[in-house]
């Protein structure tokens, strides 16, 4: 990833922040198959290794975690909020007119290779631990236990763990930092003044 360094983003507690923050993560690696992206909802595990472990499934159906298994490196795509920044918003333009659009967004990208499982239990352990993640806040919470066992018991013949130890981790921050202060601040308020919640999301984290 092309990061300038007014966009750098190196604190760990920040881009694991992120990665929480992001429910999908774009998981992509080249083996034999040739080029493959699966979207699929990673957990992470921020004390197992250097950078931290993440943990996902893929379909057995999925020829991907094929080529995870063969020992490719997989590169995982974790994205935030993100907005089209209109010249307008810059006080620079009315200056000298100097100015053009761009796209402010935050991104961390993390590189390792996995180690991919298929025990029951692991499995049903792993499912078990993303539903209840993604299922915190919910009037009525569901949890893997709440199905019959043999029914769960099928469904997860039907999927592939992976464990894929970060080995490299990388952020971009894009929030204008290169501009002026008043330019930066036509932004938050450009972006704050807009319908949509991504949008608010960005200007706050700017």
């Amino acid at each position: 990833m092309y990061i300038p360094a007014a966009f750098r983003q190196d604190d760990l507690a920040q881009l694991h922040q992120q990665i929480e923050a992001s429910g999908l993560a774009l998981l992509t690696s080249s083996g034999a198959q040739g080029l493959q992206a699966s979207h699929l909802p990673l957990l992470l595990e921020p004390g197992e290794g250097e950078f931290g472990t993440l943990y996902g499934h893929f379909a057995r159906a999925n020829g991907h975690w094929r080529d995870l298994a063969g020992g490719a490196e997989a590169l995982a795509l974790f994205s935030g909020p993100d907005s089209y920044v209109h010249p307008g918003w810059y006080p620079a333009k009315a200056e000298h007119g100097k100015v053009v659009p761009t796209w402010n967004y935050i991104a961390v990208h993390a590189w390792g290779r996995a180690e991919v499982f298929d025990e029951p239990e692991r499995l049903l352990q792993l499912v078990s631990r993303l539903s209840e993640r993604h299922e915190q806040g919910r009037v009525q919470p569901w949890a893997v236990s709440a199905a019959p066992r043999e029914y769960i018991d099928a469904m997860l013949r039907a999927i592939v763990g992976f464990a894929l130890p970060i080995r490299r981790i990388e952020g971009k921050w894009k929030l204008s930092q290169n501009r002026s202060a008043a330019d930066r601040a036509g932004v938050r308020e450009g972006l704050a003044a807009s319908a949509s919640p991504r949008e608010h999301e960005l200007a706050e984290r700017m």
